[in-house]
């Protein structure tokens, strides 16, 4: 009865998104064959760790052994540390949420020139793994290294990486071209010898050395205000607290209250519509009763499903 209630509501909806392990919605009854029959122009979105098929296919994971699985891992901390997870941000919903809506959307461009609905298969391993394209193609380039710590863009160059300030704080530094280089050497102050040679990788650890040394004799809002009107590429590393009343970030009103916690606004912005936030559990309207009165369920007969246990708005 429950399968018989989803198929019904699969009738009438645009997409269906699932995050089984392969193999638990056609055990279901559920499966893209036997909903897309109902609904052939249904976009059926499926998301997992390593996709629907292959040897790990069945096997449980998290984020970070997504991660491990697409060599992104490996690449991200220093030289001298062990890999380090950047959060649950990469795999999670970089390299899969992001992919699935990415997915959706193009299935949804694609049907409204067919009419014909589409399947999706969206493994965090293989989003993940796309992320890294740029680093696969530097390395094929011979301007990468599967060596940690010891590229451009992997806390390898001092002048792409963060440095600890006298208070126990950080700063970040990105001045990757050399005019940005030439105002942060400039100020901070450095070393001519270096100033002049930011791409000489045998300069590289004495830099980092004189760089370090440096920040370290200020707190870290010392030399936030002293590179705030510059082009030096150098931030402040603030807590989740302190970016949401950074003067910028209010500005642009970055937060929004949501229920019961503040919390980053809508992005992308539009410039002829204004996104709203997504309802909050707990809702009325998300509430399973809502939401089969609006799929067209009459009151008589959601209520009997209430009565019998198959729905419950608790």
């Amino acid at each position: 009865e429950g399968t018989d209630l989803l198929l019904r509501l699969a009738e009438k909806a645009d997409m269906l998104l699932e995050g089984f392990r392969p193999g638990v919605m056609e055990r279901l009854g559920l499966g893209p064959e036997t909903v897309l029959v109902r609904n052939p122009a249904l976009i059926y979105g499926r998301m997992t760790g390593f996709g629907q098929d292959g040897p790990l296919a069945g096997r449980a994971g998290h984020d970070i052994t997504y991660l491990a699985y697409s060599g992104v891992l490996h690449a991200i901390g220093h030289a001298d540390g062990r890999p380090v997870p950047p959060l649950n941000l990469v795999a999670d919903y970089g390299g899969g949420a992001m992919m699935l809506v990415a997915g959706v959307l193009a299935a949804l461009f694609q049907r409204s020139r067919t009419g014909k609905g589409e399947v999706i298969d969206a493994a965090m391993v293989d989003g993940a793994s796309m992320l890294a394209v740029p680093l696969h193609a530097l390395m094929a380039a011979g301007l990468w290294s599967d060596k940690r710590g010891a590229n451009l863009l992997d806390s390898g160059a001092p002048f792409y990486d963060t440095y600890e300030t006298s208070d126990g704080r950080h700063i970040a530094i990105g001045c990757l071209e050399p005019q940005f280089f030439a105002e942060f050497a400039r100020l901070l102050p450095l070393d001519e010898r270096f100033a002049s040679g930011q791409y000489d990788k045998a300069l590289w650890p004495p830099m980092r050395a004189a760089i370090a040394d440096r920040i370290r004799q200020k707190p870290r809002d010392d030399w936030d205000r002293l590179f705030a009107q510059t082009d030096a590429c150098v931030a402040p590393v603030l807590s989740l607290q302190e970016a949401k009343h950074h003067p910028h970030n209010r500005a642009r009103n970055a937060s929004v209250t949501a229920g019961a916690f503040e919390r980053p606004a809508p992005a992308p912005r539009f410039s002829s519509s204004q996104p709203t936030l997504a309802t909050m559990p707990g809702d009325e309207d998300l509430l399973p009763s809502t939401m089969l009165a609006r799929f067209g369920f009459a009151k008589a007969e959601i209520d009997d499903l209430v009565k019998s246990g198959l729905l419950t708005d608790n």
